[in-house]
């Protein structure tokens, strides 16, 4: 299946308009409150889902960045999550009774989040979209609950993990929609794209990653894991010949370490790392450290909590150490 990259079939791409198109209902946990509703909008409303208040003012320039970034966060929440929003001039009264209570209004914007009918956590000032994301996954964990997003990643890696790269580039793609920046998105597409051996698609997602995110280690794995897969099937090839020659001279370092490129396209990571660590064990200066060097491109292409990962790090450290 071909996929249009960050997009399930038919819908917007990154960027477009309908990206933050809102889930259906989601509007309705966007709402102006005033003192009269306080209670029944936030302190009840919390007693059966996360509310988060957001006391601002018109004369508040970081309050103007930050409501656009909290309704954006809440419309993705799908309904999980509800935000009330209070202008701190038009409702004095509230604001002198919440500051009584020990509530610091002192300054806006300040963004309160209710649970059960409780003050469960606050910030203040205008933050990123990133942290907001990250204040209202821990609220909505309060009520064992979670950003739909959080799913979607969740079910793509499991598909992965099952070997349904398919509905795994589905998922990554769709959760793409819903958050264009998210790194472990991009880098889950690209390794789907590779499984499907859509390299051209794959080349084509990583050069729609956001400038930012181009270092983070979802990104750099992925791409390491896509420069391996031509390595990779140029050396497989010569697979039969690498064997002869290794059976010919076993010290033939650049026969076995072709041999461990074509060990790894081939998914066969335990032998890849093996043949890599027996020529560090032979001669760990060869080709000024391309056997090590290698072995660490390979961890960041599995992935670094990957169980072949992990092994053959405990290997190369007692070489190394030893």
């Amino acid at each position: 299946m071909d996929y249009i990259i960050g997009q399930k079939p038919g819908g917007p791409k990154p960027g477009a308009s309908g990206l933050e198109a809102a889930p259906a209902g989601a509007d309705a946990m966007i709402v102006d409150g005033d003192q009269a509703t306080f209670m029944q909008d936030v302190v009840d409303a919390s007693r059966t889902m996360p509310v988060l208040v957001d006391f601002w003012a018109t004369w508040c320039g970081p309050c103007k960045t930050l409501t656009p970034t909290l309704e954006k966060v809440v419309r993705a929440a799908g309904g999980r999550v509800k935000l009330v929003k209070i202008d701190i001039d038009k409702n004095r009264g509230l604001v002198q009774q919440l500051v009584q209570l020990g509530l610091p209004l002192q300054s806006v914007p300040t963004v309160a989040a209710f649970w059960q009918g409780q003050i469960a956590d606050l910030f203040q000032g205008a933050l990123p979209e990133s942290e907001i994301k990250r204040f209202v996954e821990t609220l909505l964990k309060m009520g064992g609950a979670s950003m739909p997003s959080a799913d979607l990643l969740a079910d793509a890696r499991a598909a992965m993990e099952q070997g349904n790269a398919q509905e795994a580039g589905e998922l990554f793609s769709a959760l793409l929609q819903e958050d264009p920046e998210s790194p472990e998105a991009w880098g889950g597409l690209i390794r789907a794209l590779i499984a499907l051996g859509q390299e051209d698609q794959a080349h084509e997602a990583l050069a729609q990653v956001p400038e930012k995110l181009a270092e983070h280690g979802e990104i750099s794995g992925a791409r390491s894991a896509l420069a391996l897969v031509a390595e990779g099937r140029q050396a497989r090839d010569q697979l039969a010949t690498l064997e002869a020659r290794l059976a010919a001279d076993p010290t033939d370092h650049q026969a076995r370490y072709d041999l461990a490129t074509a060990l790894n396209a081939m998914d066969r990571r335990e032998e890849a790392a093996d043949a890599l660590l027996a020529i560090v064990r032979g001669n760990r200066a060869w080709n000024e450290d391309a056997a090590r060097l290698q072995l660490l491109k390979f961890f960041e292409a599995w992935g670094f909590d990957d169980a072949a990962t992990m092994a053959a790090r405990r290997k190369l450290s007692a070489l190394l150490f030893s």
